[in-house]
């Protein structure tokens, strides 16, 4: 905010974009003022958006659920021209730029987004337990605050039929069903961790592999669902091309999955999947732009769940088991043998521990990488 004349806060609904806008509107050196664009009475100022917002040019704006109004994009752009100050326009959205018509092109190179996430596990108290309380309940504020697993799933079943059934409308400003939607949702939960195809999708739901596709890519820019690609390189070895898809919340993952108290989780199907994929969203929220995190397959069997890869070199090959003492895997050897990634890890359950394997492969516990192994890559 020091940079741009706006900054964009961006994330799912309820991570608590409000709360911390809030929070810089306190200590802000400029008076600000807060608008939530979902409350008709903050909706109706901005009737003459122009002439609204030309008489806050003193101020710090802060605007809240700002998709409702595309149009305030070219006008916010016209006014920062005008009088270009750091700071001084606050956005605040439930949607990918990309999905919200005119809002990257109207203010290219004059706003910087910032992804909120639910609360990352460095966010969280270093005690017992934690990591296996915030993999169940996910870090939703509210659903990471409930004060048992029962009250836990409430919220959550609150959330998810909310936001089917109103919020992405609103998002987006399209008409979505409700009823396909949660479907949609429940085949990705059970097919969590696999890989993408649409037409297996849309056979089960009995409708276009273009309705499915468009579908995922609205649950994809509301930051449910993540597609994570493949990395490809110059090989001649045929490489599997479809991204893998993964609810992005762990407990809401849990509830697609009906799975109610921590401790069936332990005895589901999906245990190791739904490891995998909170350990990747947990890697991927905390890497810096230069880095990307791809996964990694053959048809001839190689296969690793995360590549980290700095400008066009692989620099870390990470699998994830749910296990504290795992084994190597043959699949992961060929990959570092692809690849030639100077960095391997194994992440596993335990916590805060490192210790060598064979084939300079380590294995560590999952805090413990967030925290002092990853730093290192990317600084590196």
């Amino acid at each position: 905010m020091k940079q741009f004349p706006a900054v964009g806060i961006i994330g799912p609904r309820q991570c608590g974009k409000t709360t911390l806008a809030k929070l810089i509107q306190k200590k802000g050196k400029l008076n600000g003022v807060y608008f939530d664009l979902e409350s008709p009475q903050d909706l109706r100022k901005f009737e003459n958006p122009e002439l609204f917002l030309t008489a806050h040019q003193d101020d710090q704006v802060i605007i809240d659920e700002v998709q409702r109004i595309p149009g305030l994009f070219p006008i916010m752009r016209s006014l920062i021209d005008k009088k270009r100050k750091s700071g001084r326009f606050l956005l605040l959205g439930s949607a990918s730029p990309e999905l919200v018509k005119g809002s990257s092109e109207s203010l290219a190179g004059r706003i910087y987004f910032i992804e909120a996430t639910p609360f990352h596990l460095l966010e969280l108290p270093e005690k017992s337990k934690v990591i296996q309380k915030h993999w169940f309940r996910g870090g939703f504020p509210d659903a990471w605050k409930a004060k048992t697993d029962d009250a836990y799933f409430l919220w959550m079943d609150g959330f998810a039929r909310t936001f089917i059934e109103r919020d992405l409308n609103n998002l987006f400003g399209q008409t979505f069903s409700p009823n396909l939607m949660f479907k949609l949702w429940r085949m990705l939960a059970h097919y969590h961790g696999g890989i993408w195809n649409a037409q297996s999708f849309s056979k089960g739901l009995d409708v276009s592999s273009v309705t499915v596709n468009r579908y995922l890519d609205y649950l994809q820019g509301a930051f449910m669902v993540r597609k994570l690609l493949p990395y490809f390189h110059n090989t001649s070895k045929r490489l599997v091309k479809s991204p893998k898809v993964y609810i992005r919340d762990s407990g809401l993952l849990h509830y697609l999955l009906d799975i109610h108290h921590a401790k069936d989780l332990q005895y589901h199907p999906m245990l190791g999947y739904s490891w995998e994929g909170y350990v990747i969203e947990q890697i991927i929220s905390s890497l810096s732009p230069n880095i990307q995190a791809y996964y990694y397959r053959t048809h001839d069997g190689a296969e690793v769940d995360l590549v980290l890869v700095k400008g066009i070199k692989p620099i870390a090959c990470l699998e994830i088991k749910y296990s504290e003492n795992p084994g190597i895997s043959k699949g992961l050897l060929e990959s570092i043998k692809d690849l030639k990634t100077p960095l391997n890890y194994i992440i596993t359950t335990s916590e805060d521990t490192m210790w060598p394997l064979k084939n300079k492969i380590s294995a560590v516990g999952l805090r413990y990488f967030l925290k002092t192994i990853l730093p290192k890559i990317q600084s590196s």
